[in-house]
Order: C-alpha cells, then structure tokens, then sequence
C-alpha cells in the first residue's frame, strides 16, 4: 500500500463533469488499495471572480478579509470532489486548511508554512476513506485564515506529502509534463522523463510555469518525488527528483524564457560607498524584486548602474527612481520595457566548460545583441530585445541539441 498525494488544478475541476473526472480517477487508485490525499485548487475562475467581487466594494481589500474570501474557492471544489467520490460508492472527507492543521505565518495573501499537524488526516485515512483537502490556505497563530498566493495549492500539496511522509507527490495540470521548452514556440520541445529540483527551480524561476518555485523548494528540503502529469491522460508525466549522476552528462537540460522584464539604467552615478544601498532602499521597501544587476566601470568617479525588474513593476520603480537620482545626483533614468529574459539550464553545466561561449556564438550568429548577462552554476541568462523572443528560443534550443529524439 503507497500513501498517494495529489494536487488538481483549477482547469482540472473547472465543472461538475471534470470534478466527477477526477473522481473516478482518484477511485481507480484507492481500488488499488492506495491511501488517497487530494489537495484541489478552487474551480477555474471563481477565485479571479471573487477578488473582483472585493474590488467592487474597496479599490484596496483589507488583506485579512481577502483572504477570508477568497478562500471559500477551495472549500467549494473539495466539498464537491468528497460528494462525488461517495455517490460512486467510496467513503470519503473534506478538510480544509484550519481542519487539516495548515499552521502558517500572519502574511495575508503569501503566508508561508511552517508546520502541519497531520493526526487528523491519519485518522481519516485509517478509516478508509479518500481525505480532499483545500488547498492555497492554512491557518496563522492568531486563528485566523490565510492564504499561500498564486500557485499555493501545490505548495499545500507537497508540504502535506513531506508532513505525511508520502511515496509520491502527483501534481495534475493541463499540460502531459515539464518540456525543454515552450512547445508553443518551439514545436520541437521534447517532454522529459526526468529532471532535478535545482533545474526545476531555475526553470520556475526563469519563466517556466508548470510548477511554482515554493513547491519545488519544499519538495528539494523533504526530498519528496514529484510526477507532474496531466488529468486529461494516464501517460507517464515528468518526475522531479534529487539529482544523479546521470543527469550531468546532459550539457543543457531546458531552455525559459520570460517576457515579464524591464531593465532600469541610472546614468553617471557617482561611485561612492553607500551610493548603491540609497539606490535601492526604497525599491526594497515597496517590496519590488531586483533580478539582474550591472554597475559598470568607473570613469571620472561616475558610473553606470542598470537592473531588472518585474514589467509589472516598472513604472513604480522608474517613479521611486527619480527621486532618489536627483538626491544622490545622478544625472537620469532611462527604462526599456521592450526586453525579455533567455536562459539555458543544467546541472551538466557544473562539469563541463565553453558553455557560455557556445551560448553566446549561437545568439551572434542570429544577429542577436546581449545587452545583459547572469550565471549560477546551473544556469546563464540573457537580456535580449523582446522581438528576438522565439528565435532566440528556437536557435539555443537546437545548437545545445535538445531538437534531436532521445
């Protein structure tokens, strides 16, 4: 018998039908005589259509209450599930966050776990019966209900298969696995079988968005298997798993991309100590995320200093910028919101040189400018022009060999 933890999306429940999909699905497992946990995100849409509701209401919800709302999603679709499991004749019980003992931090809207109490579970599991729980949401030291952010039910999928020392975390999706790239702009993305937490990680960090980054970090520190597989097919999806020494001998394992970036460069800032940290205190204190950072040679005592940010954040730093650059007298601000992010994964990387400059040729050879570049041993990332997106996709995609079939 294997302790089985799963995680349905929103598309994966998105109607009556699915729902009643999923549950035959879930059934065949238990037949097999499978302890069952599933973690079920809310329907697809209801909790966009909810956070509308609050703004209709407020311009800016009380984070508390929002959470209180929006919450309700996942008490829906698990409410449902446990329903339809019992009317095709299997026992089965709803819990959400607060029952499963989802204990979290006090930050509404992004709470992070911090511990899970798993007796209840247990005890519903040795009776017999399939236990869905809400995923998304837990509970502070306050008692009050949080939220974990976008992507939070895998998070509550993996935290409850480490809790429960599971034998596997099934992660259900629309898509049949995690690719090599977009197959959207690179039809010859291949999926793969296998692939290690830390590519994974760069891989959601980078763009990629089949996993969140939360839940991939939690699966790496409890060392839980991870099968990411779609619910519209019983094909073997992708398992994410610790490293092996197998995995080195592929140079790059994947390439992302993200269109999500805006480069902000503060001309001829005088280069002094401290200069940085003035620059980027109030960007850190509106909690705005710096990506990629450059500051470039000085000359005359001045220099370049250039970053990423988020798109969405753009216009909030350039504001916050200007201000600071007229007070440490800079001379201005530019911002180029036409950029994108193109990176190479693999842990192959860590043993095998020339890597970057394979990269770097291949780009040239496109007629493709870098106009920034960062690494980590598993990783190089590229700021190109946005217009060069795909191409530059497609190109890195075949020169590291990744268009030819295993």
């Amino acid at each position: 018998m294997s302790l089985i933890v799963q995680k349905y999306g929103g598309t994966s429940v998105g109607s009556i039908d699915k729902i009643k999909a999923v549950a035959g699905r879930v059934i065949e497992y238990h037949e097999e005589g499978n302890q069952m946990v599933i973690v079920l995100s809310a329907m697809a849409g209801q909790t966009d259509g909810l956070i509308g509701l609050a703004g209709e209401v407020v311009d800016e919800p009380d984070p508390r209450e929002l959470d209180v709302l929006i919450s309700t999603g996942e008490q829906v679709s698990v409410a449902l599930l446990a329903m339809a499991i019992k009317s095709m004749g299997h026992d089965a019980c709803s819990l959400l966050g607060f029952q499963a003992a989802i204990y979290t931090d006090d930050s509404y809207g992004r709470a992070r776990v911090h511990n899970i109490e798993t007796e209840r579970i247990k005890k519903e599991l040795e009776k017999g019966r399939i236990v869905t729980v809400a995923g998304f949401q837990g509970l502070d030291d306050h008692g009050d209900i949080t939220t974990l952010g976008r992507g939070g039910s895998d998070t509550t999928a993996v935290a409850l298969a480490a809790a429960l020392n599971a034998d596997v975390c099934e992660i259900f999706t629309d898509v049949d696995g995690v690719y090599t790239t977009d197959p959207n702009i690179c039809p010859k993305a291949r999926k793969m079988d296998v692939i290690s937490y830390d590519e994974m990680l760069e891989m959601a960090s980078l763009g990629a968005k089949v996993l969140m980054i939360r839940s991939v970090e939690f699966a790496k520190k409890y060392n839980v298997p991870i099968h990411v597989r779609s619910t519209f097919s019983k094909e073997r999806g992708t398992m994410v798993v610790a490293e092996t020494k197998d995995m080195e001998k592929v140079l790059v394992s994947g390439v992302a991309y993200s269109k999500d970036e805006a480069r902000i460069t503060i001309r001829k800032v005088p280069d002094k100590p401290g200069i940085a940290s003035r620059i980027f205190e109030p960007v850190f204190k509106a909690r705005i995320l710096v990506d990629m950072i450059i500051q470039n040679t000085s000359e005359d005592g001045l220099t370049d200093l250039t970053f990423t940010v988020a798109k969405s954040d753009f216009y909030k730093t350039m504001e916050l910028l200007r201000g600071v650059a007229q007070e440490i007298g800079a001379e201005k601000v530019l911002g180029d919101e036409n950029i994108a992010k193109v990176s190479i994964i693999g842990v192959g990387m860590r043993s095998h040189a020339g890597v970057a400059k394979k990269m770097f040729g291949a780009l040239a050879k496109e007629g493709i400018n870098i106009t920034m570049i960062s690494t980590s041993e598993i990783k190089i990332s590229c700021i190109v022009e946005e217009k060069y997106t795909e191409l530059a996709v497609r190109v890195l995609h075949e020169v590291f060999g990744l268009d030819d079939e295993e």
